[in-house]
This record gives C-alpha cells, sequence and structure tokens, in this order.
C-alpha cells in the first residue's frame, strides 16, 4: 500500500440529525414543537489521528452531536438564523475545528415547498 505523507485535512459530516423543537413565532409554532434536520460539515487537522490511530487523538464529533442534541431538543427558538448560529457556535467551541458549516432544515415551513433550510459558516 502507498503511504500518503503530510497534513491531513479531514472533512466530518454530521447528516440528518434529526430533531424536534419549538421553532417559530406564529402561536401554532410556539406551542407545538416541530422537526428540525441539522447537517453539520467541519474541517480539522486528522495528522495526529491518522499516525497514531488513537481516538485521543482525533475530533469526538460524537460530543459535538451529543451537545447539539442538548442545546437543541425540546428548546425554543424564535428564527431558524439564530438556530443555526448557535448550532454553528457549539461546533466552533472545539478548537480543532478549523472550519464548520451548519445547515438547519425546518421541514414543510413553506406551503408547497419540501422544507427551508438556513446556511452559515465560520472559519477560523
Amino acid at each position: 500500500m502507498t503511504d500518503v505523507n503530510g497534513n491531513h485535512l479531514a472533512k466530518v459530516r454530521i447528516k440528518d440529525l434529526l430533531l424536534r423543537a419549538y421553532i417559530g413565532i406564529k402561536e401554532e409554532e410556539i406551542n407545538n414543537q416541530q422537526d428540525v434536520l441539522i447537517n453539520v460539515a467541519l474541517t480539522y487537522d486528522a495528522t495526529e489521528a491518522v499516525n497514531k490511530n488513537e481516538i485521543s487523538a482525533a475530533l469526538n464529533y460524537r460530543t459535538i452531536t451529543k451537545q447539539i442534541i442538548h442545546h437543541v431538543d425540546g428548546n425554543r427558538f424564535a428564527l431558524l438564523e439564530r438556530l443555526t448560529r448557535e448550532v454553528l457556535t457549539i461546533v466552533m467551541e472545539h478548537e480543532a475545528v478549523q472550519w464548520a458549516e451548519v445547515e438547519i432544515d425546518k421541514p414543510h415551513a413553506l406551503r408547497y415547498a419540501e422544507s427551508v433550510s438556513v446556511c452559515l459558516q465560520a472559519h477560523r
């Protein structure tokens, strides 16, 4: 097998994290939980993880996912934009993360549309 040397910038994707939250400004939205679909993409330098092959050297994306679940599930948000920014902040709080993009869908938010989503990015 050919060895690949150099830095290993890993792109991690957390796909289709389905949670429920109170999101919106109409009375029906304030009083009833709705589905939100969260997608996260992030990059980090995985060189140490690749070389050591040990979990302690890798970014713990399970921890990130648990933090997102704890923050979002069952909580209240007026705007999708605010929720997206808060989730992006959770991801970027991890020092190893160099770049992140969070997209959150609110299914059936508009008549005739599958969903509405907001996408935000941040980098160091």
